[in-house]
C-alpha cells in the first residue's frame, strides 16, 4: 500500500490538509498528555525510567511548549508549510537523540530503554506521516 494511501486510512480523510492537521492534533495530544505526566509524576517516573526527576522535569516543560505550538499549528485551515517541516525535522531530530542519549548518556532501566525506543518509534512514525500528508497537499 502505497504511503499516501495508508495516511489517507489513518486519517480516515482522502483530503491533504484535514489528513496533516489530524496528524499534527494527534502529535500534540500525545507529546501533551507526555509532558503532563513528566511534570505531575516526575519523582514515581524517573525511578521506574531510571533517569533523573530533574531531567523529566525539563523535559516536561519542553514537551508542553512544543505540545502548545504543534496544536495551534494544527488548528491552522492550512497549516504553512514550513512550520510543519519544522515539526517534521523536530521530531526525527527526537526520535533519534533519544535513541542515542539511552546508548550513550543515560543509564535507564529496563523499562527506560524499552519506553525510549517506543516513544521514539511513535515520535518517528508522526514525522513519516506528516511529511506524507504535506507531500500529498502539493
Amino acid at each position: 500500500m502505497p504511503a499516501a494511501q495508508f495516511a489517507a486510512l489513518a486519517a480516515r480523510s482522502a483530503e491533504p490538509s484535514v489528513m496533516l492537521r489530524r496528524f499534527l492534533a494527534l502529535d500534540a495530544l500525545v507529546t501533551g498528555a507526555n509532558a503532563i505526566a513528566y511534570l505531575v509524576a516526575a519523582g514515581p517516573l524517573a525511578r521506574f525510567l531510571g533517569v533523573g526527576s530533574g531531567l523529566l522535569l525539563e523535559l516536561g516543560v519542553v514537551l508542553a511548549v512544543y505540545a502548545g505550538a504543534v496544536g495551534w499549528l494544527a488548528s491552522r485551515e492550512r497549516p504553512a508549510v514550513l512550520p510543519v517541516r519544522v515539526v517534521i525535522e523536530t521530531n526525527l531530530a527526537w526520535a533519534v537523540l533519544s535513541c542515542v542519549a539511552a546508548v550513550l548518556w543515560l543509564t535507564p532501566s529496563t523499562a527506560g530503554a524499552v519506553w525510549t525506543v517506543l516513544q521514539a518509534a511513535v515520535v518517528a512514525g508522526f514525522a513519516a506521516l506528516q511529511y506524507v500528508s504535506l507531500r500529498a497537499g502539493r
